[in-house]
């Protein structure tokens, strides 16, 4: 059992002696901010009703998210309306704001009692999109922080692109900002598991304040990005649903904190059995449906074809899987194709019922091998009727 593992989550894990190290050392809760009524929008087209959002909301509360980023009040009067909805009924929520005073006037009419103010701070974002000096972001900056707070709100800080801006620049607003949160994106996805964990280690070099890490997947490291923010001292994650987003989308809820038990000695808040229903209904409403062979929530992660694995499942599910399903609520799938063996068969039949010799089974086999392709459970029992 896991040092902070208050759910009993550890013993759906199987890892190796190697698996944990360095991350083993972490132990704390880590908060997890999940922004899919955001940054998970913002996928090129995607576009969530107010009903939808409202779902989402509800099920990430019920799945014990920390906080929820319901929206950007300043796009339209219909997310203000529908951040605000939210806002109503889930206390755990945050609202979008650039650092400009309109912005942060849409999150106080939003009734949201967490801003999430952010500004560009990459020497690239500030000649070619802000088009203003250091200086002027920072005096806006500090400006907008007073401005949100004078209203009673919670503050959290990103300066966006931060692993591509001047670390002189970080730390000069890092020690003068007083907020809440400080998050630090990965804009563009451009760090890898060692840099981020560099990266990281020098920000807690000026700074206590608590620390939250947005990754990107660019290079499909948004997760292990994300877990080496945690090792070097994060406090706070920020994901979506089936990791959408813009581009090649962030890092994903559900593999994040499956790899915070697995690991790491650190826990969650998060209700593990209802991640899966969360991806499906995300998926439903978003179009986008998450790839087969994903890590967690896709259709083939706990399927298993190849004779041998399916032998060595069949004897112990730890030989061939790292996480056993059932932490999920779902079950691992036994499929029936050319890679089959015989054990995949027979289990298979006898799970209905069904004995069958082995020259039977041999037969049915050959059978479903000729066909070429993966089959159901059903046109296996049609098979076994017409033998």
């Amino acid at each position: 059992m896991y040092f902070y593992d208050s759910r009993g989550y550890g013993d759906f894990f199987n890892m190796g002696e190697y698996s944990r190290m360095g991350y083993g050392q972490v132990r704390k809760k880590i908060s997890i901010f999940d922004t899919t009524l955001r940054d998970g929008e913002q996928t090129p087209g995607v576009s969530f009703s107010m009903k939808e959002k409202h779902n989402i909301a509800m099920k990430l509360n019920d799945a014990g998210v920390n906080i929820i980023e319901a929206g950007f009040p300043a796009v339209s009067s219909d997310e203000l309306k529908t951040v605000k909805r939210i806002n109503n009924d889930i206390d755990n929520t945050c609202s979008l704001a650039r650092c400009n005073i309109k912005d942060i006037d849409r999150v106080i009419e939003s009734d949201s009692s967490i801003i999430h103010l952010f500004i560009a701070t990459s020497d690239i974002h500030l000649q070619y999109k802000l088009k203003m000096s250091r200086d002027q972001v920072f005096d806006k900056i500090i400006n907008s922080i007073e401005y949100a707070r004078s209203h009673g709100l919670k503050v959290i800080f990103s300066p966006e692109d931060a692993t591509r801006s001047n670390m002189d620049f970080m730390e000069r607003i890092i020690r003068a900002i007083d907020v809440d949160t400080v998050n630090f994106p990965d804009t563009i996805g451009i760090m890898n598991p060692m840099s981020m964990y560099y990266f990281i280690k020098k920000i807690k070099e000026f700074t206590d304040r608590k620390i939250s890490v947005h990754c990107h997947n660019d290079f499909g490291m948004a997760t292990a990005n994300t877990l080496a923010g945690i090792m070097a001292g994060a406090d706070e994650v920020q994901v979506t649903v089936n990791g959408i987003g813009e581009r090649a989308g962030n890092a994903s809820l559900e593999e994040v904190v499956s790899s915070i038990y697995g690991f790491s000695d650190s826990y969650t808040d998060i209700k593990m059995e209802k991640l899966y229903g969360l991806s499906r209904y995300v998926s439903s409403v978003s179009g986008i449906t998450p790839q087969k062979n994903k890590a967690i929530t896709g259709e083939n992660a706990f399927s298993h074809e190849a004779g041998i694995h399916v032998q060595g499942i069949i004897n112990n599910p730890k030989t061939y899987e790292a996480i056993n399903p059932e932490i999920f609520g779902v079950k691992r799938r036994i499929v029936i194709g050319k890679h089959s063996g015989k054990a995949a068969v027979k289990y298979i039949l006898e799970s209905r019922g069904i004995y069958k010799t082995e020259d039977e089974i041999n037969n049915i086999l050959k059978t479903i091998k000729n066909e070429n392709k993966t089959v159901d459970d059903e046109y296996l029992l049609q098979v076994v009727k017409n033998e």
